[in-house]
């Protein structure tokens, strides 16, 4: 909320027929945070849930209108300082989200004792009543003036940035997908949600015992679902890449399995998947209050990788921030100062990498470093230090110096910042969605998106999203 001049008016200043008005649109995120600070969960208010349960648009608690009189009341008139005695209303039409609202208060009785009564209007744009009633309160004894009263910002995390993605994906055909491991419930419920998407058609490799009865709690009934039977789950990503050269799978999905052992199995020099290029994983989060996707590499597979690795990672983000609509990538490369520091080898690194990409050794995106993690992502942090240029503040992927400090930020982000998350492996024959076994299937459904969009960039060289920046 902006700072702005607040005045509350005493009783001696307050006239009869003296009125105030605020004009107001109802959002899909009033309704959402009203619910949140109400504990009003009724599904006919909710976004999304609204439009299932009822086969209608979402429309505000009635007692959401009402308290934009208590907003007026206490902003303006009579403003800051005033105390709430009693309020009566009465509820005519409804309010959907998109309608703009106009609410008036009117002093309508100066009691003897400081009381004002005050007549409530709240009338939509299309001169509906909507809800009227009177309020009774207690004006500030003395002139209050507030003029530097800001809220802290409020963020909701929403999935709109990934739902971009899936929307993206619409009429191209499932990628059929070797699923290693499907053990559980969040890994085959996972592909399932993949398959009903139309991402993928899942290859479910495993003991099939135990995927049969993991599809029996979650409902699924496999009819017409491809099972690919092995003794247990530690012989099943050796199968699932070998389908991948068999032709019969083109995408691979880890499931219930640590992911060191698919990996062994990927990168293995003889029947693995290497393609020349180093292989490495890129996260793609969506975290709140970005206005954009954001890219993280490498937190999944190369320890301590040297400059060439390097290299080949920043390529391979490149090419999927490429496959998911960002034409001209800006590469943060991460370390702990901004300025080259003989002393701090990440810091070399990072001005090489840079140097690289200016002569064309790295294509297709705009890489910059060594920046500290405030500044690729901070406009002001990069203006306090004096960083400029296209990257500084801006940044659409980092690179991390190595596997601990990549794997850490990207946690830091779903687990404390609430960022939705998806992961790729590439650089390989095939994509590998590699999640983590406490991801959630929405998790797992957004890698199918990556997977389905990074598998159409490679054979096309298009994307399918509309290109931003």
């Amino acid at each position: 909320m902006t700072q702005r001049e607040l005045i509350g008016h005493t009783y001696d200043e307050l006239e009869i027929g003296q009125s105030a008005s605020l004009e107001r649109i109802c959002t899909d995120n009033d309704l959402v945070v009203f619910a949140h600070a109400s504990g009003n969960l009724n599904p006919r208010h909710l976004p999304g849930l609204a439009e299932k349960i009822t086969g209608e648009g979402p429309v505000a608690p009635a007692m959401w209108g009402g308290s934009l009189f208590s907003a007026l009341l206490g902003n303006v008139l009579p403003g800051p300082g005033t105390a709430y005695l009693h309020q009566s209303l009465s509820f005519h039409g409804r309010i959907q989200a998109g309608d703009r609202l106009t609410v008036t208060v009117t002093v309508r009785e100066k009691a003897p004792d400081g009381r004002i009564r005050l007549e409530c209007r709240l009338l939509r744009e299309d001169g509906v009543l909507v809800t009227d009633g009177m309020a009774e309160v207690l004006p500030p004894t003395s002139r209050i003036l507030a003029d530097e009263i800001a809220l802290p910002q409020l963020t909701l995390a929403k999935r709109g940035k990934f739902e971009r993605l899936l929307a993206a994906c619409a009429g191209v055909p499932a990628m059929p997908t070797a699923v290693v491991a499907p053990t559980d419930g969040p890994s085959l419920g996972g592909a399932w949600e993949a398959a009903r998407a139309g991402l993928i058609e899942p290859i479910l490799v495993g003991p099939e015992a135990r995927i049969r009865a993991a599809a029996e709690k979650l409902g699924w009934d496999l009819a017409g679902i491809r099972l690919v039977n092995t003794p247990d789950e530690h012989t099943a990503p050796a199968r699932a890449v070998a389908l991948v050269h068999e032709g019969a799978a083109r995408a691979v999905m880890k499931g219930n399995i640590h992911s060191d052992e698919v990996l062994r199995h990927v990168t293995k020099a003889e029947g693995g998947l290497r393609a020349g290029r180093r292989i490495s994983h890129v996260f793609v989060l969506d975290v709140p209050g970005r206005e954009g996707l954001l890219l993280i590499s490498d937190a999944a597979i190369n320890i301590a990788p040297d400059l060439t690795t390097k290299a080949d990672i920043v390529q391979n983000a490149i090419d999927l921030a490429h496959a998911i609509g960002l034409a001209q990538p800006r590469v943060g490369i991460l370390s702990a100062v901004e300025t080259v520091n003989p002393a701090i080898p990440s810091t070399l690194d990072a001005a090489i990498l840079s140097k690289m990409a200016e002569r064309g050794q790295i294509k297709g995106g705009i890489v910059d470093g060594p920046l500290a993690m405030d500044n690729a992502v901070d406009v002001e942090a990069a203006k306090t230090k004096g960083i400029a240029g296209m990257v500084a503040g801006h940044a659409d992927v980092l690179i991390a110096p190595n596997l601990e400090s990549g794997n850490m930020l990207a946690k830091q982000l779903v687990f404390l910042s609430d960022a939705d998350t998806g992961g790729l492996v590439v650089g390989a024959k095939a994509p590998v969605m590699l999640t983590s076994r406490a991801d959630d299937e929405h998790a797992r459904l957004m890698s199918a998106a990556l997977a389905l969009l990074y598998s159409h960039w490679k054979a096309t060289g298009a994307t399918l999203v509309a290109q931003e920046g």
